[in-house]
């Protein structure tokens, strides 16, 4: 029987979808790495003593502290791709495009975080960093809804686990809201404030709405 376009394509995980999470953790590995790059050896001029390093050094701490944040949320992006596809069992040529939407906003981070770093308390950078977070935490939504639904999740995902999955995504976007919030009213604080997204996962895991 011949199989209709809107019907998914039933493939082992081996094939199709391992080729997809091979070339997305190659995309996150990138990214992650890209980060450190874009911190360059401060110049150290006169004498090089130690203080005039550690004025250098001391004038970095931007640049270092935009690099641990993203570091560690697109680290949980990583993650968060990791737990959805454990539950993918079959493949659907619709999670391409939402899976590449995804890593365009993941790719882009190095920018926005050398951005934010390089000017770093300034309202239009961090917001655009914060702004640029909850756009990828919407393509994570879409990509994680798509990857824990039928016809791609396993049949036997426990739906407690789909909708776990799901609480951390929605979490990410209210941290990424709230530090934009933040980052409009208080520039120096915004990018700190996606510290919030553990405290919006418990309250999801909390209140547990159906998402």
């Amino acid at each position: 029987m011949r199989r209709t376009s809107k019907e998914p394509e039933l493939q082992g995980p081996g094939h199709a979808l391992e080729r997809l999470i091979f070339f997305s953790d190659a995309v996150f590995a990138i990214a992650i790495t890209l980060l450190i790059i874009e911190i360059h050896v401060p110049e150290v001029h006169g004498r090089g003593t130690d203080r005039d390093f550690l004025v250098a050094l001391a004038q970095l701490s931007p640049h270092f502290v935009s690099f641990l944040i993203t570091f560690f949320v697109i680290g949980s992006f990583w993650a968060g791709h990791h737990r959805a596809f454990d539950c993918a069992r079959h493949w659907d040529s619709r999670i391409i495009f939402p899976n590449l939407v995804m890593l365009c906003t993941i790719a882009a981070m190095p920018f926005f975080t050398a951005l934010s770093s390089q000017y770093y308390g300034h309202r239009v950078p961090v917001a655009f960093y914060c702004g640029w977070m909850m756009l990828a935490a919407l393509a994570n939504i879409r990509l994680q809804r798509i990857v824990t639904s039928p016809p791609v999740v396993g049949e036997h995902v426990p739906p407690e686990q789909c909708l776990a999955l799901r609480q951390r995504g929605y979490s990410v976007l209210l941290g990424a809201a709230t530090s934009l919030i933040v980052s409009l009213i208080v520039p120096w604080f915004g990018q700190p404030a996606l510290a919030t997204i553990f405290l919006w996962r418990l309250l999801l895991q909390r209140w547990k709405p159906h998402l």
